[in-house]
């Protein structure tokens, strides 16, 4: 009975893992320090890395790195307005925004934000930009074209990630109260809160636009799968552990996880597949346009067991994972 049983775990495994994501690739990055957040700029070929103080520039296409925006302390997010062609970067330690221009680089000005700002996003409906801050709990409302401060938003607790649905309504998951906000984009008002009972400390968050479905992602092993339009959990899927990113493409929901694998969603709100990937992989995004997805990750100094700080990685081991099928 036990061969049986250890035959029928290999079969679920084998038929999990139909989705084929692996890793297929590793850009080497270097320096040193750790990240957060990590944003594709698809038609440009870009990909943009949070790196402690700077942000770090990869050439999609050649997989190296072409460039640097140094001065942003602490950084967290960035997200960017190809329209415009600017791009806003959170500093977590100056509580201000950079904008910066997408062709050159070159930081145009700051702009001040709340506490700590970390999640950041674009939301092209109403043309601004949307800090979420970590210390003092709100969302910083900032015009994208005239970088004026045009709002505070109090959100009730602490924010994590951010996503949009691209018809003026803002999502952004609440840490400490275990819930997401629901937030108008264009009359800078929150307009609805969704708990989640029994998701710990919500991080990382994707959205399924044509469903109408948002993945949060949560530190007790499971993904709050939440039907937006109703504002109701319909589902929660086991993930890995320490988590702090989500991404949605092609059908699949995933989860980034920091013990070193990468958890795979199906349609059917069902794990699909887990992919090993590298201890620390626990932030990601997605390029739509090639469908594959981007982990940061680095090698780590030795710590003892019973450390309770985050392990400190080794100088000139970051690097990006790149996983497909």
């Amino acid at each position: 009975m036990r061969i049986l049983g250890y035959l029928f775990l290999f079969s679920s495994l084998a038929i999990s893992a139909e989705p084929g994501y692996h890793v297929i690739r590793k850009i080497p990055v270097g320096g040193e320090g750790g990240w957060d957040y990590l944003t594709v700029d698809s038609a440009a070929r870009r990909l943009y890395v949070s790196h402690a103080t700077h942000v770090v520039v990869v050439d999609l296409d050649a997989g190296k790195v072409a460039g640097d925006i140094p001065d942003t302390p602490g950084v967290h997010g960035i997200a960017i307005a190809p329209e415009l062609g600017r791009g806003f970067i959170s500093n977590g330690r100056g509580n201000n925004v950079s904008i910066f221009d997408l062709k050159t680089l070159k930081v145009i000005r700051k702009v001040p934000a709340g506490r700590n700002p970390d999640s950041i996003l674009y939301d092209p409906v109403s043309g601004k930009v949307f800090t979420f801050n970590g210390a003092s709990k709100d969302s910083t409302v900032i015009d994208a074209k005239t970088a004026q401060v045009e709002a505070v938003i109090p959100l009730g607790g602490k924010p994590e990630f951010s996503v949009s649905d691209g018809k003026g309504l803002i999502y952004v998951n609440i840490e400490d109260t275990h819930e997401i906000v629901r937030i108008d984009s264009r009359k800078n008002k929150v307009t609805r809160r969704t708990p989640l009972d029994q998701c710990e400390e919500p991080s990382g968050l994707a959205i399924d636009p044509a469903h109408g479905r948002l993945f949060s992602v949560c530190a007790n092993k499971v993904m709050a799968v939440v039907d937006a339009a109703g504002g109701r959990v319909i589902a929660m899927p086991p993930i890995g552990g320490n988590t702090d990113g989500a991404g949605f493409d092609s059908g699949f929901a995933f989860s980034s996880n920091g013990e070193g694998t990468l958890t795979v969603v199906g349609s059917d709100l069902k794990v699909a597949g887990t992919v090993k990937t590298q201890p620390g992989a626990r932030t990601m995004t997605i390029d739509p346009r090639t469908h594959l997805l981007y982990l940061p990750a680095a090698e780590f100094k030795p710590q003892p067991a019973d450390a309770k700080q985050r392990p400190q990685a080794l100088p000139g081991s970051f690097t990006i994972l790149v996983v497909g099928r």
